[in-house]
C-alpha cells in the first residue's frame, strides 16, 4: 500500500480559529493522512494542544517544536499565552523525534521517525521566514535545514520532508533545498518536489486568491508549500500521485489560507 503524505499550514489562531479547527479536521479525516506535517500549530501554555486535540480525535500519534521566539506571532492577536510551532502526525508510532534551530524568524525543523509496518521512514517539516524579501535569510535557514535532514536521515525509506517554504519553485532557497537544479548543500542529497509528478492540469498554488483568507492581502498566487523526497531512483519512496487538499469552504467555513499538498508515496 502507498504511504500518504501531507503537508499543511494551519494558519494558527487567526480568523474563528474554532471553526475553521472543525473544518481541518474534516479535512484530514476525508484525505486521511498516513503522515502529517503541520506549520502554524497553536498551543496553550497548560492548555489545549492543536496537534494532542487533532490526534485524539483522529486516532493518531504526534510530536511538537514550538517556535523559540513567537513574540511577533503575539502581538498579532494581543496573546501571549499561545505558542505556535510544527508538527507531526502519524497513524504509526513516532520512535523518535528531533528539533533543529534554523534562526531567522524563530524557524525550527521537527524530525520524526514514523515505525510504519515496513520500516522506519525518516519525517521532517518546516517553516522558512515569511518576508517577501527575505530570500537570503531563507536561503541561510536551507544551509541550516539540509544538514539536519541528512543527519537524522536512515534506514531504507528516503527522508520526507513537508513545510511551508513561503518561496516560489524557481526561487534560489527552494532550487537549493532541493540540491539538483543547483549544487546541493550536502554532498549527494536531492530531494525532488512531490509536485512534479502531478499530471499538469493545475498550476499547484496553495496561496491562492479564490481563498477569502489570501484575496485581501494583495500578494499573488503561489506555490510555496511543499512535500519533498530524495531522489533514489525507483523504488520505495517514488511518488505516485500528488494533489491539493483544502481547497473550498467546509459548512462555509475555509480551514486555513493555504491550500495543503498530499502525495502518495510507493
Amino acid at each position: 500500500m502507498p504511504v500518504r503524505i501531507m503537508s499543511w499550514n494551519v494558519w494558527w489562531r487567526f480568523g474563528d480559529w474554532r471553526a475553521r479547527h472543525e473544518a481541518i479536521l474534516a479535512t484530514l479525516r476525508a484525505e486521511r493522512p498516513d503522515v502529517c506535517g503541520l506549520q502554524e500549530v497553536w498551543a496553550v501554555r497548560d492548555g489545549e494542544h492543536q496537534a494532542e486535540l487533532l490526534g485524539r480525535e483522529l486516532g493518531m500519534h504526534w510530536t511538537y517544536s514550538p517556535s523559540p521566539m513567537p513574540g511577533r506571532w503575539h502581538s498579532r492577536i494581543g496573546d501571549t499565552g499561545v505558542d505556535v510551532g510544527n508538527a507531526i502526525l502519524s497513524r504509526w508510532p513516532i520512535g523518535a523525534t528531533a528539533i533543529g534551530d534554523l534562526g531567522g524568524e524563530g524557524r525550527t525543523v521537527l524530525h520524526a521517525r514514523v515505525d510504519a509496518p515496513d520500516g522506519p521512514i525518516p519525517v521532517f517539516t518546516t517553516h522558512l521566514d515569511s518576508s517577501p524579501a527575505g530570500s537570503a535569510g531563507r536561503c541561510a535557514q536551507v544551509e541550516r535545514l539540509l544538514p539536519f535532514v541528512a543527519a537524522h536521515s536512515a534506514g531504507d525509506h528516503p527522508p520526507v520532508l513537508t513545510g511551508d517554504f513561503n518561496a516560489e519553485p524557481d526561487s534560489d532557497e527552494v532550487r537549493r533545498a532541493g540540491g539538483h537544479l543547483t549544487a546541493p548543500v550536502v554532498p549527494g542529497l536531492v530531494l525532488v518536489d512531490a509536485w512534479r509528478y502531478h499530471d499538469g492540469t493545475e498550476p499547484g498554488w496553495t496561496w491562492d486568491r479564490r481563498n477569502p483568507h489570501v484575496a485581501g492581502h494583495g500578494a499573488p498566487n503561489a506555490r510555496i508549500d511543499y512535500i519533498m523526497v530524495e531522489l533514489r531512483g525507483p523504488g520505495r519512496g517514488c511518488v505516485d500521485r500528488v494533489h491539493l487538499a483544502g481547497t473550498g469552504p467546509h459548512r462555509g467555513v475555509w480551514p486555513s489560507d493555504h491550500f495543503a499538498v498530499v502525495a502518495d508515496l510507493r
